[in-house]
C-alpha cells in the first residue's frame, strides 16, 4: 500500500497536491503503531524469580503423611496441601496432629467428607454402594464439599482453600458436578496430569494432577524439572508415604524434598491455595 501511494504522487497527469493529500491520509494506516499500548507483555514471574510454581499434595488423610511427609516437608521448610476425607478415622483420631499443621503453614484442602467414586468404573470393588457417586446428585455433592469446608474452618479457622476430586470422577448422578462446587474453592485439581502446558490457558477449576504410586526419586524430580523447563506449575498428588495405600517410598519422596529445597531459584514450593491466589491476583486487570 505505501508503494502505491508513493508511485501516484509521482504519476504524470495527476494534479501533484491530491496524490500528495492521499499520502497524508494513507500514513497513519501504513506505519507501524508504536507508543505505551504496542509494548509487549511483560513474562510471567514466580516469587523469587523461580523457574516454576510446585504443588506437593497428600490426598485421604493418612496415618503415613502425620508421621512421614510433614516432619519431612517440615525439616526442609517446604509447605504443601493435605486434602482430608474428614470421615478419615484419622482426622478424629489426630485431630490435634492435623491443628499443628496447618499452624505451621499446611494448607488443609478439601477431600469432601466420605470420599465417594464411581462405583461402575473399573476396579471399583471397594466403593461402598452408599458412596456410590453414581447414585448421588449434584445437589448432595454441593452439600457434601460446603459441610466440609464447613468442618475444615473448625479445625484451622481458614476461609479459602482448594479442593481436590475423589478418584478424579466429574459425574454425580450422571451429570457434572464440579461446575456446580467451583465457586467454593479458589481451585481445584480434578485430572490427571501432573505439569501445567501453558499458564495462559489454565483452568484454576480443572488442574491436572500426577499421581505417582512406586515411583522412584529420579521419577518424581524428572517432573518438576520439565515443569522448570516449561516456566509453568508441576502439581504432585500422593497418597501414603512409606505406607497405607498407592504409596510412594520415604527414599524417593525425600529425595524429591531434598531437590526442591535445594534449588530455590528454580522452584517456588508453596500450598496449593497459596499458588492459586497467586495466579489469580496476576490475572487482575
Amino acid at each position: 500500500m505505501m508503494m502505491n501511494t508513493f508511485a501516484a504522487a509521482h504519476a504524470p497527469g495527476r494534479p501533484r497536491w491530491r496524490a500528495l493529500l492521499s499520502l497524508a491520509l494513507c500514513l497513519p494506516l501504513c506505519l507501524p503503531v508504536t507508543g505505551a499500548n504496542s509494548e509487549p507483555a511483560p513474562a510471567f514471574q514466580w516469587p523469587g524469580g523461580a523457574r516454576a510454581a510446585v504443588s506437593l499434595s497428600y490426598d485421604d488423610a493418612l496415618s503415613s503423611q502425620l508421621d512421614n511427609a510433614i516432619p519431612a516437608l517440615n525439616a526442609l521448610g517446604l509447605k504443601a496441601t493435605f486434602y482430608l476425607t474428614l470421615a478419615s478415622p484419622v482426622v478424629r483420631q489426630r485431630l490435634p496432629e492435623w491443628r499443628r499443621a496447618a499452624a505451621a503453614g499446611h494448607e488443609l484442602g478439601n477431600h469432601t467428607l466420605f470420599h465417594p467414586c464411581s462405583r461402575s468404573a473399573p476396579g471399583r470393588d471397594w466403593v461402598a454402594p452408599h458412596r456410590d457417586l453414581d447414585k448421588i446428585s449434584v445437589a448432595q455433592m454441593l452439600e457434601e464439599v460446603q459441610l466440609a469446608n464447613a468442618y475444615l474452618h473448625a479445625i484451622d479457622g481458614q476461609t479459602q482453600r482448594t479442593y481436590t476430586a475423589p478418584c478424579t470422577d466429574p459425574l454425580a448422578g450422571g451429570k457434572p458436578y464440579l461446575p456446580a462446587v467451583a465457586g467454593e474453592f479458589l481451585a481445584m485439581k480434578t485430572r490427571v496430569g501432573g505439569v501445567v502446558p501453558s499458564l495462559a490457558t489454565l483452568d484454576l477449576a480443572d488442574v491436572p494432577t500426577a499421581g505417582p504410586v512406586g515411583s522412584s526419586g529420579a521419577e518424581l524430580i524428572a517432573i518438576v524439572q520439565q515443569a522448570a523447563a516449561q516456566g509453568t506449575l508441576a502439581s504432585i498428588t500422593f497418597h501414603g508415604i512409606g505406607g497405607d495405600h498407592l504409596s510412594v517410598s520415604k527414599e524417593a519422596h525425600q529425595a524429591l524434598l531434598q531437590h526442591l529445597a535445594a534449588h530455590p531459584e528454580l522452584y517456588w514450593v508453596d500450598s496449593f491455595v497459596k499458588i492459586a491466589a497467586y495466579l489469580r491476583a496476576q490475572r487482575q486487570p
